[in-house]
């Protein structure tokens, strides 16, 4: 789908539901989210589960599929925002409905394992927004470049980001359509309806926690599944909390490189988003242009 249908942006005094649709929050987070929401000039309404907790879950699946279902039909809700990530929003993304929210299209805001419902909404056809969630929301200060970047886009403030240049690095010029998120999440849908990379795709992907070789690995995944040749430009953002693997024979980047080495579209390295502090937001579904050269990496929506 070349044409995804973007949501009104946001106001003073719209409304935002908060929802936890993965991992358990403590209430705390939850409070001081709805604090900087309502700094914005925005209403919060929680979940009515928001807090709940079953094991490592938020509440159990019918609880976190109500909460967010209710949040998608309420025609007053504007976005929104997932609590946190943490695993779990795969149990919902089959049974949720969209009836009710294409009669009012809201933001969907997450990134991690809120990536499995970027994909589901973009299977639907609707821009959703990668962004920090409402745990970063009440934790980060509020002069943070990730959340201030978030709020400028629910206002309608398309951006265009400028980061240093890497030594690993592809230069070169795209146009196409953005689309990505947390790696592992992303692979986990592979060979499924939700599994949609056209051609043309600027696609950037991030992920914490994962061991070289499994990194590795779900990128081969990618180029063996036809997914790399038929991209327009590649970003890779923070792959954090591993070690390098010396088994490898090369530091991960390098071994990203080697993979993608034959491709003739640009290629930068370490993009501000993922599980960083700095996490840029970012508009699933967006046309933008990205720009690699020498001396500077440039993506404008």
């Amino acid at each position: 789908m070349d044409n995804f249908i973007f949501p009104s942006y946001l106001q003073e005094g719209d409304k935002v539901a908060i929802v936890s649709p993965s991992g358990k929050i403590d209430k705390n987070l939850l409070k001081g989210a709805q604090e900087r929401l309502a700094s914005w000039g925005l209403q919060s309404i929680l979940g009515k589960h928001a807090a709940a907790a079953s094991g490592k879950y938020a509440g159990s699946i019918n609880q976190r599929l109500d909460d967010f279902q209710h949040a998608m039909d309420a025609p007053d809700v504007k976005a929104i925002f997932c609590s946190r990530g943490g695993y779990g929003a795969v149990h919902i993304i089959e049974q949720l409905r969209f009836e009710q929210f294409c009669k009012s299209p809201k933001w969907l805001i997450g990134f991690s394992d809120i990536t499995a419902l970027h994909n589901l909404f973009q299977y639907h056809g609707f821009a959703s927004i990668h962004a920090p969630m409402a745990r970063h929301l009440s934790v980060e200060p509020e002069d943070n470049a990730g959340t201030l970047s978030l709020r400028k886009i629910l206002l309608g403030q398309l951006p265009t980001y400028n980061c240093a240049p890497h030594k690993l690095n592809k230069t070169g010029e795209a146009k196409g359509i953005i689309k990505g998120g947390n790696l592992a999440v992303f692979y986990g849908l592979r060979g499924t309806k939700y599994d949609i990379i056209p051609e043309n795709t600027i696609l950037y992907i991030e992920d914490v926690g994962e061991r070289p070789h499994a990194i590795e690995r779900m990128i081969y995944n990618l180029k063996l599944g036809g997914i790399l040749e038929r991209l327009s430009g590649l970003i890779i953002g923070q792959f954090t909390e591993y070690d390098e693997d010396l088994s490898l024979g090369k530091p991960l980047y390098e071994a990203i490189v080697d993979i993608v080495k034959e491709y003739k579209y640009p290629v930068c390295f370490d993009f501000p988003v993922g599980h960083v502090a700095q996490n840029m937001a970012i508009v699933n579904g967006a046309q933008v242009e990205l720009t690699v050269t020498s001396k500077v990496v440039e993506i404008k929506f």
